[in-house]
């Protein structure tokens, strides 16, 4: 059976940045990157990325949006013990649900801290209620999964920890990748380009200029979840290509 790439589902993500210290420049960023390259390789579409300071207001505006246009959110940062750690707070009252104290955690922080699990610490424990706690069989921290949304802290190694023993569950059909390495100018192939795109609908494809590399100046990209589509674009693509541009296929 010959299946159009309409019939094919492409699951589909988003990802909520939640910080001050990102939007001030005190710390960057490496969890988007991390999730969009996971998400890729899983045959995920990340659709959107949005960066948004810790404000309760904002956190319960941003989060429901992306949870009825995506099939699965990421949220990233604002799970920790101080005022400023407000993410369980906004997606409760995204939804309209109170914020209680799941058994689970609370037990987990108690057994860690012991006489010093303090309010501070305790507050941790506290989800939207209806949320789904992810227990591990490792050292890791449970992960909170409330409706669509995975909500994972900010500090890359925990979130890279996290997401590892839970990525196979997002495994879907995956994105059929060719990589073309030319010498030559955006210029020089942009008609090129431009008119096999427009045949092939059912193929992405990108244009990366590359500065200061002697044996290249630009990477076209040809993906697609059709195998049989992107072997038609890309062989139709190399054909128009002059050869003395052309690198290497990957």
């Amino acid at each position: 059976m010959i299946m159009d790439c309409a019939q094919v589902a492409i699951k589909t993500a988003g990802l909520i940045i939640i910080g001050n210290e990102i939007l001030s420049g005190k710390i960057q960023d490496q969890n988007s990157f991390f999730l969009a390259a996971e998400l890729r390789a899983l045959g995920i579409s990340l659709m959107r990325i949005s960066v948004i300071p810790d404000d309760l207001d904002m956190i319960s505006s941003e989060v429901p949006a992306f949870s009825s246009a995506y099939d699965f959110v990421f949220t990233s940062g604002g799970v920790g013990p101080t005022h400023d750690d407000v993410t369980m707070a906004g997606v409760a009252k995204a939804f309209c649900v109170e914020l209680v104290r799941h058994p689970l955690l609370e037990r987990k922080f108690v057994e860690r801290y012991g006489k010093t699990a303090n309010a501070a610490i305790l507050k941790m424990a506290e989800v939207p209620a209806g949320a789904e706690v992810i227990e591990f069989t490792t050292n890791n921290f449970p992960l909170v999964v409330f409706k669509n949304i995975y909500i994972f802290p900010g500090i890359p190694r925990y979130l890279r920890e996290k997401f590892m023993l839970i990525r196979e569950r997002f495994r879907t059909s995956e994105f059929y990748l060719k990589r073309i390495y030319l010498r030559a100018n955006e210029s020089d192939i942009a008609a090129i380009l431009n008119a096999v795109v427009e045949k092939n609908n059912c193929v992405d494809f990108g244009s990366y200029p590359i500065l200061d590399h002697q044996d290249y100046q630009i990477i076209l990209t040809v993906e697609s979840k059709m195998e049989a589509d992107l072997g038609r674009a890309l062989d139709e693509l190399i054909k128009q290509i002059p050869k003395e541009m052309l690198v290497r296929i990957e």
